[in-house]
């Protein structure tokens, strides 16, 4: 079953890709390699999940925002390959996390984005990856993650 099947037998439909906040591109394609721009949670009816994890947002709702900008993702990577049957391999994901200097649990917060990527690629969505905390993120939103993905010619 290919990713886009996957998504549809999942109930999962991707928010619409963001703008980009500046002079960057959402993503470039290189040499079959795609490296996608950190994104943020778009919860459902569009507005961003901000907050401090630790402090005003607890370790459910934080990996809830990791899934949800794993979405932001694929819809920003389906947006440049024009499906995500062209995904061959996410290689690597690295999850930001806006949190309390006393926050030790960033791995459980970004897991929310790696499970939704073994979720839609199976086998092949397993990667490498970086969890870590910021003291703060734009716009203070709980989460970023940027990923790299190889791509099917």
């Amino acid at each position: 079953m290919g990713a886009e099947e996957k998504l549809k037998s999942l109930g999962i439909v991707l928010p619409p890709p963001p703008t980009p906040m500046g002079s960057y591109v959402p993503g470039v394609l290189h040499n079959g390699i795609l490296y996608l721009s950190g994104q943020g949670p778009i919860m459902e009816e569009g507005s961003l999940a901000r907050g401090i994890v630790g402090v005003d947002v607890n370790l459910a709702d934080a990996n809830f925002h990791a899934r949800r900008t794993g979405l932001v993702l694929l819809s920003v990577a389906r947006s440049i390959l024009g499906s995500l049957d062209r995904v061959e391999r996410v290689l690597q994901v690295l999850g930001m996390v806006n949190a309390a200097p006393d926050f030790v649990d960033h791995p459980k917060v970004i897991n929310g984005c790696s499970d939704l990527f073994l979720d839609v690629f199976g086998e092949a969505g397993k990667h490498s990856r970086a969890a870590v905390g910021m003291a703060t993120l734009p716009g203070k939103i709980s989460v970023e993650i940027t990923a790299v993905m190889a791509v099917k010619p």
